[in-house]
């Protein structure tokens, strides 16, 4: 996430080359592609971590300090 980014609330995703936004309530993918299983690993992780996501988002429009949610295990 970034302190300035624009809305809907999303998060930005890497794996590789490959780069994806995905809007936090809906957990569709705003823009960019990963690879199938990635992005499979990614959207289960949100959709544990939603509520955190969206309080990171309010805490990135406030330009406080971001905290760490933990990886999927």
């Amino acid at each position: 996430m970034y302190w300035s980014d624009h809305n809907p609330p999303h998060f930005h995703a890497k794996y590789g080359e490959y780069r994806s936004e995905i809007e936090i309530r809906t957990l569709g993918i705003l823009r960019g592609r990963l690879p199938a299983k990635a992005t499979a690993l990614v959207i289960e992780w949100a959709a544990l971590h939603q509520a955190e996501l969206l309080a990171q988002w309010e805490r990135a429009r406030n330009h406080e300090p971001l905290e760490k949610i933990e990886p999927l295990l």
